[in-house]
């Protein structure tokens, strides 16, 4: 009988980064041969360490699952900033020594519209400070209940823009109706906007809103219980302006009334910074 032929079976050669183990199985990129401590599966046969390495850094970043998640089209981002600039400012407002200038400097009064204190920015400062723990609480998860419901409805620019104009509102509401000496901070006004917006719109797509107009009713007859310490100003003011705001949605809904939109809602904060400033003008 005749021995079977051996010619071109393979070969086992050392690893390259093991000499004393022997392998028939090479990278499928460089060839060198590895053991199977050195092997990565790959989409095909296997690779070594230093060909993976390559790989891992010139592939193209991705986000993480929980980025995906985070970031998703679904997901209400702008209401998760809000609230992280909310925080963050409590934080800061909570530190000692300089926590009390840190308040000083982003609360809104009437006087600071006069020409004696003329600083205007804080008429959208004070809505990201508030006063204590369970004001920030409560104002937040107020803002997480009506976010999760608005801004998917209206998407984030349309949403950021409600919340600042609200805002805002709330301020001017300040200054018109409150004593020029009287300090106020806080996201209320906003979310008072927010609510009222809602209202507007539930009511012209024919959706429930007699539980949302009681608890706006409730929330607006709080607001005037003495000795609560709340200003309430700044939640008509609010409730006035976010009101508007869901008015001109609901009626340029259609692309073709994109333009007029983006018009309405820039008088609408024109029209807000004067009356915010008019002090200044009147002396």
């Amino acid at each position: 009988m005749s021995q079977p032929s051996t010619q071109g079976d393979p070969v086992a050669l050392a690893c390259y980064r093991h000499p004393d183990r022997f392998t028939y199985v090479r990278c499928q990129r460089c060839g060198r041969a590895i053991c199977g401590e050195c092997q990565t599966p790959g989409a095909v046969g296997f690779i070594c360490p230093e060909c993976m390495r390559q790989q891992r850094a010139t592939a193209p970043r991705t986000k993480s699952a929980f980025l995906t998640r985070l970031t998703g089209p679904r997901q209400p981002v702008v209401t998760y900033v809000i609230i992280a600039i909310c925080v963050l400012v409590f934080i800061a407002q909570s530190l000692p020594v300089i926590g009390s200038s840190v308040t000083g400097a982003l609360q809104y009064a009437g006087i600071y519209s006069y020409p004696i204190a003329f600083q205007p920015w804080r008429l959208l400062t004070a809505v990201f400070a508030h006063a204590s723990i369970l004001h920030i609480a409560l104002n937040m998860y107020t803002l997480w209940i009506f976010g999760i419901v608005l801004e998917p409805l209206l998407g984030r620019a349309r949403y950021a823009v409600l919340f600042l104009l609200a805002g805002l509102a709330g301020s001017v509401g300040v200054l018109l109706m409150a004593q020029p000496n009287v300090a106020v901070v806080g996201a209320s006004g906003a979310i008072f906007g927010m609510m009222s917006a809602l209202l507007i719109i539930q009511r012209h797509l024919g959706g429930p809103i007699t539980q949302l107009l009681v608890l706006v009713g409730i929330n607006l007859v709080i607001s005037f219980l003495p000795g609560m310490g709340i200003a309430w100003q700044a939640h008509v003011g609010g409730l006035v302006g976010g009101a508007i705001v869901g008015f001109i949605y609901t009626q340029t809904r259609q692309r073709s009334r994109r333009t007029l939109q983006i018009a309405l809602l820039c008088a609408l904060a024109v029209v807000l910074v004067l009356v915010g400033v008019w002090p200044i003008f009147a002396a």
